[in-house]
């Protein structure tokens, strides 16, 4: 039950990517037989932006599911930091062109992933009896 902040108005946004998606292009990248694709850089996400507003929103309904009483939770907004970096958006054409990259996993499935995960091993550990 602890507060969430938020630094800026939640408008921010970041090009989130799903570790299976970041799987998915190391194997393509080291299974290519494309000359061109050789010894190259990639940015590697899944060529959209989501908000902070949206990640907390689809985490709040994720987890209101399992804990109702978080459905009425809201986020306190902060000052922006200095320095924060206002939107960010990776380009993925090049993984897309030399490598077919093509991202599977959406934010709001692995948001659903990870937190199904993440309320497994609380209720692992709660389970756990203390060490004397």
């Amino acid at each position: 039950n602890e507060t969430v902040f938020i630094n800026g108005d939640g408008e921010t946004s970041r090009d989130f990517c799903y570790i299976e998606n970041a799987v998915q292009a190391n194997l393509l990248a080291a299974c290519s037989t494309h000359p061109a694709a050789v010894n190259q850089v990639y940015n590697i996400a899944v060529g959209d932006r989501t908000t902070l507003n949206q990640v907390y929103a689809a985490l709040r309904t994720e987890l209101a599911q399992r804990f109702p009483h978080l459905e009425a939770a809201k986020p306190v907004y902060r000052d922006f930091r200095p320095g924060d970096v206002r939107h960010s958006q990776a380009d993925i054409g090049k993984a897309v062109r030399l490598l077919g990259y093509a991202p599977q996993h959406r934010i709001d499935a692995g948001l659903k992933a990870a937190m199904d995960w993440y309320v497994a091993q609380s209720v692992n550990q709660s389970a756990v009896p203390e060490s004397a």
